[in-house]
This record gives structure tokens, sequence and C-alpha cells, in this order.
């Protein structure tokens, strides 16, 4: 009998552009479309970061909405989850998009060094941010990418900020920060089932390590995130076509772990969230 896995596609990212990838969608337009045939590929989660009409990265809510609203007239059991990263942006600016209530958002509950500057999330903004979201009844997906923001999560947790059972994601590749190894896996789960049991996961790394690693989930009951965002190449030295073609790969991967792609009920079964038939 296999188990549900989770996969969830992060479609654009706060990197990669046409210039690196034609096919990276960064309108709108291209968000809604990307995100509907990575949904009938087997996706039922998606990480959305939005783009100005210059392709940078933007935090602005309208453009989430507009592209939140695109997908739920297309495929409505699907799962938006936005992007509160930095790169550029003000605490505030970063986190104006909560104000929409999107069903899951990012949420990192510490800083690490980027390749290029600090991604700051200083305590007092982790905890206001953690209450925030306890209100709003946003799903926090707690972006992992020290050690030590999974033990701040499970304080969270403790003190209940974090809802059970909380969603963790470990983040791997991103220079300076944690290296892609399966050891680093082994460790964060046994630590994640002695600190949240009952708990549930993702494993994500970037480049050439983004397949991998969704091996290592696969291999612990964990779930998988792929998608321009991590990884703009199929194979190496072939650019992917689509979003859709990554998580196509992802899928024919479960079988290999006796897993089965979730389906939208089984995510929001897993991830605590109301049935989209239910939802207002």
């Amino acid at each position: 009998m296999t188990t549900p896995v989770i996969i969830t596609v992060a479609l654009t990212g706060a990197v990669p552009t046409t210039a690196d990838n034609p096919a990276v969608p960064v309108t709108p337009r291209q968000q809604i479309e990307s995100a509907v045939e990575a949904f009938d590929a087997g996706a039922t989660v998606c990480h959305l970061h939005v783009r100005d009409d210059d392709e940078r990265p933007s935090s602005d809510p309208d453009r989430y909405q507009e592209v939140r609203e695109g997908i739920a007239a297309r495929c409505p059991q699907m799962v938006v989850q936005f992007s509160t990263g930095a790169r550029g942006r003000t605490v505030e600016e970063r986190f104006s998009c909560l104000a929409m209530r999107p069903e899951m958002a990012s949420f990192s509950t510490g800083s690490v060094n980027f390749p290029a500057g600090i991604y700051e999330n200083p305590p007092d903004v982790v905890e206001r941010i953690a209450k925030e979201m306890l209100d709003l009844g946003i799903k926090p997906e707690v972006e992992v990418f020290d050690l030590a923001m999974l033990y701040k999560a499970a304080d969270l947790h403790d003190r209940g900020l974090l809802a059970t059972p909380p969603h963790i994601q470990l983040v791997m590749g991103i220079k300076n920060a944690l290296p892609p190894r399966e050891s680093l896996v082994e460790f964060f789960v046994t630590e994640l089932g002695e600190l949240i049991p009952g708990a549930t996961w993702t494993c994500m790394a970037t480049g050439r390590h983004q397949l991998e690693a969704n091996r290592w989930a696969l291999a612990r009951g964990g779930h998988v995130r792929t998608g321009f965002e991590d990884n703009i190449y199929f194979s190496k030295g072939r650019l992917a076509s689509s979003n859709a073609e990554l998580v196509t790969r992802a899928v024919e991967l479960c079988a290999e772990f006796e897993r089965h792609p979730a389906t939208a009920d089984e995510t929001r079964e897993l991830l605590t969230l109301q049935s989209a038939s239910s939802d207002s």
C-alpha cells in the first residue's frame, strides 16, 4: 500500500528570469497557466512569488490576489501559498500579502546569509508574524534555512504560536546556508520527530541537487518540492520546458518509493486545511 506525497510546485522564485529560461512564468497570466498545468500534472500546492513588469521580485498584494483568483477559477482545489521572502524589500512590504489571507504562506523563523546579503528575520519580527498568521488563520510553511530555525519553530509551537500540526520545510543548496547533504536530512527528520511529533515536512534543494532532495524526502516519508524557483534545468545542459515537466518527473519518482502523489483532498487533510468545497 502506498502513502501520499504532497508535491509543491515553486513556479517562479525571486531569481530566475526569462533570460535564464524563456519558460519561467513571470506575468500573472503566465503564472496562472503554469500553476494549472502543474496541478494537472500532479502538484497540489503552488508556492508563489510575484514579479513586477520588469521581472523584478515584488510583494504587491494586488499581484498575489490576481494570481490566486486566476488559479482558483481554474483549479479551486489547489492550495496557493504566498511567499514572504526578502530580496530587497522591507519587512512591511514582505508581509503585506498576509492581509489577503492566503491559505498558506512561507515563514522563516530566523535570519540567514544569502549569496549577496542577509535574509533578516529578527526575533521580534518572528514573534509578531507568528501571532499575525495564527490570528488570520494562515497556515505557515516554516522555512528552515539553518537548523537553528527548526528549534525556534519548536519553541513557537510549544508556546501555541504555531498551530498543530505545523508544516516545516528543510531548505538546502543556497550558498552560505545549508549544503545539500543526505546526512542533514536524516538529522532534521530525527530532530523534528522528537521536537514536534506529528509535524508534516518537505525537503527541497536547489540546482542539480533538486532531484536528490526529492529522493531523500520520499525515502523518509516526507513531501517534495520542484519547479523553476529551485532548478531551471531538467537535466545537465537541457532547460526544463515547463513547471509541469518537472512535476511530472516528481510524480514518476514517487512509485520508486511506494508512494503516490497526494490528491487535493489528501493534501488538505495532511495539512489540516479546509476542504476546497467548503471554502467561503
